[in-house]
């Protein structure tokens, strides 16, 4: 069995480079698949546009999340993850600089595992993606397939 793959939905480059970072440091990784806005997420996971040559069943062991995204935004990503069948269990933490409580409800409300505002100090940043990725990757147990 391979390593689980993290897919990161990420616009920002700073952010991104910065969990890429962290993910790598936090030694639990096999791979990262970086997407940069929500219509490219959804058509990763789906299996179509670019990815149409990808197995949609492979999916990743969990998927970070930032809400404020182009073209489709991460509630909405949200919602079409829950919505289908194959990815309705799929782990989805949300990742973002929001600290607003209407955002962090939605989350929830809209089927998040988790909600993770980014800490702004590197270290701090990096020790919470670590056990992001320690939690969701080593400890969290999930069914050998999601359906």
């Amino acid at each position: 069995m391979s390593d689980p793959v993290i897919l990161l939905v990420e616009d920002n480059a700073n952010d991104e480079a910065l969990t890429l970072r962290a993910l790598k440091k936090s030694g639990v990784v096999g791979s990262v698949v970086v997407t940069r806005d929500g219509a490219e997420a959804l058509d990763y996971l789906f299996g179509r546009g670019s990815y149409a040559a990808r197995n949609a069943w492979d999916l990743p062991g969990v998927v970070l999340l930032d809400l404020n995204l182009p073209k489709v935004g991460g509630f909405d990503v949200l919602r079409r993850i829950r919505e289908h069948e194959a990815t309705k269990l799929l782990p989805v933490v949300i990742l973002t600089s929001s600290r607003e409580e209407r955002d962090l409800v939605a989350g929830y409300t809209r089927g998040a595992n988790s909600y993770v505002v980014k800490p702004v100090d590197f270290a701090r940043f990096s020790e919470a993606v670590h056990q992001l990725a320690h939690y969701w990757l080593v400890h969290n147990q999930r069914p050998s397939k999601l359906v």
